[in-house]
């Protein structure tokens, strides 16, 4: 683990290291940054996989972002993380001059891909590891297979991505004592989500009550578990840690020091399940975005 870079964000400072790890350092009661330290960012809505869960509602009629003439990219901040997704990403024609303008300006870029994609796009993803052009990478699970498996531990810096409510007990069984390193998202119930959930509301509702009963027990059957705040939620995933832990690892709500740019739609907002009518059209500036959300979520 070595140091990938160090900045002042507000009053305190960050620490970024090679295998992901993100250290946050303050002398005050609380983290207060002058600017977002991440974003999550929809750069196409293509996609051929036609998830019947897929929140994004992403299809082969999606369309790709124009992502080299957003003028709010000429100003994040070195260091600043972007975590890039669609859609299928990998689809977009200006991914990798997209992700050599962020690699000039020091932004790190993180970037999910369905397991699919991830099998037939070996050589490109490999590029993008090898030229640090992407630093973690997310996979979104379709089959635990041993193959799968064998691959992704190849990436010290992959994290397989599952979701609560489509993650099964036979799935765990598969990837469980392999070291690997998951990321439990909570179940979004927006566009095909909606349509998955009414149609098979007990399949997802029996998984969502079996995993957050196993989930203590779980623990120690990876490397590392991590969750994004709607699974926090969704699993009660608080109980796992004492109150120290918790002060320790939990980064924050959302729009606290992170915000969702979908440069498809040019819009931002809270999170990638914000209400429609909770969504604003692009700025020429990140801070100025990042500012309204939290200005919103102060006021609420």
């Amino acid at each position: 683990m070595e140091l990938l870079g160090a900045y002042k964000n507000g009053n305190y400072m960050t620490y970024l290291m090679t295998d992901g790890t993100k250290i946050r350092k303050t002398n005050d009661d609380e983290f207060i940054p002058a600017y977002a330290e991440n974003m999550d960012v929809k750069i196409s809505n293509y996609c051929d996989m036609n998830c019947p869960y897929c929140h994004e509602g992403s299809s082969t009629n999606g369309k790709h972002g124009d992502i080299m003439n957003q003028k709010f990219i000429n100003t994040l901040h070195p260091y600043q993380e972007l975590a890039i997704g669609g859609g299928n990403a990998l689809s977009h024609p200006d991914l990798i001059p997209f992700l050599q303008k962020l690699k000039e300006k020091k932004i790190i870029a993180n970037m999910t891909v369905n397991q699919v994609h991830f099998k037939t796009n070996q050589n490109l993803i490999k590029k993008l590891v090898d030229e640090k052009l992407i630093y973690g990478l997310g996979v979104s699970l379709v089959s635990p297979t041993q193959k799968f498996i064998k691959t992704i531990m190849q990436y010290p810096n992959a994290v397989i991505h599952v979701i609560n409510g489509v993650f099964s007990e036979n799935d765990l069984m598969n990837l469980q004592n392999n070291n690997l390193k998951i990321l439990i998202l909570g179940y979004k119930e927006l566009r095909r989500g909606n349509d998955y959930l009414d149609k098979n509301h007990t399949i997802v509702n029996n998984r969502k009550r079996w995993l957050k009963a196993i989930l203590p027990n779980i623990i120690d059957r990876f490397n590392t578990i991590s969750f994004d705040n709607l699974a926090i939620e969704q699993l009660d995933a608080k109980r796992l840690m004492s109150d120290e832990e918790w002060e320790q690892f939990y980064m924050g709500d959302d729009g606290t020091s992170t915000f969702y740019v979908d440069m498809v739609e040019q819009k931002f907002a809270k999170s990638s399940t914000a209400p429609m009518n909770e969504r604003y059209g692009l700025l020429d500036s990140v801070d100025e975005m990042f500012n309204i959300i939290r200005n919103n979520e102060r006021n609420k």
